[in-house]
């Protein structure tokens, strides 16, 4: 049963995440109008999970023909999922962003959930791909939050990606933020003419 919700997380992860974060963008209930706490706050968690995202794909081959092992540089020497942790923290910002700070709470939770399944279902593929040593990998660095005192060597990774390239390649995660931008202007114009 676990082997089939992994799977089903897998394979819907997209849509899965999208529902609360379109549930940000049409829901006014309970709004905080601090808008200076929320722009601020919002955008720097967004911003931490932008950074790291675009961290982890300079050290992620990603669509390389030949991969010898699994990634274990840079934010893969602490945590073994730093771009679901980036995608969550740039999805709590968008939370954060909507004024719907109730919400927040309810969306890093949704996202673990689905990202647990969904690494549930990559960790078996990776373990049958690479065997042993994606299992001391398993053993050695956390699946969410670092170790303290322990992690893997920051080895070079001689496969790493320009910044710039990848940068360039992530610029499209910024467009969640304009919805709710929209959402923001849309707002100010009803209350205006209220």
């Amino acid at each position: 049963l676990m082997r089939s919700w992994a799977e089903i997380a897998y394979r819907n992860r997209g849509a899965m995440l999208a529902i609360p974060y379109v549930f940000t963008i049409v829901v006014y209930y309970g709004e905080t109008e601090r808008d200076v706490f929320v722009w601020f706050f919002g955008l720097l968690v967004f911003s931490a999970g932008f950074c790291l995202r675009v961290w982890a794909r300079t050290h992620h081959p990603y669509r390389v023909a030949v991969r010898v092992g699994p990634t274990t540089t840079g934010p893969y020497a602490y945590v073994r999922n730093p771009i679901y942790l980036a995608n969550i923290a740039m999805l709590a910002g968008a939370a954060i962003l909507s004024e719907l700070l109730w919400f927040v709470p309810i969306m890093i939770v949704w996202c673990f959930t689905v990202y647990t399944f969904v690494v549930k279902r990559e960790e078996a593929h990776l373990s049958n791909k690479f065997g042993s040593l994606y299992d001391a990998y398993l053993g050695a660095v956390a699946r969410w939050l670092p170790k303290i005192r322990h992690h893997l060597s920051a080895t070079v990774n001689a496969n790493r990606r320009p910044l710039a390239g990848c940068i360039v390649a992530e610029l499209r995660c910024l467009l969640l933020c304009l919805p709710l931008i929209g959402k923001e202007i849309a707002s100010e114009m009803w209350r205006l003419g209220a």
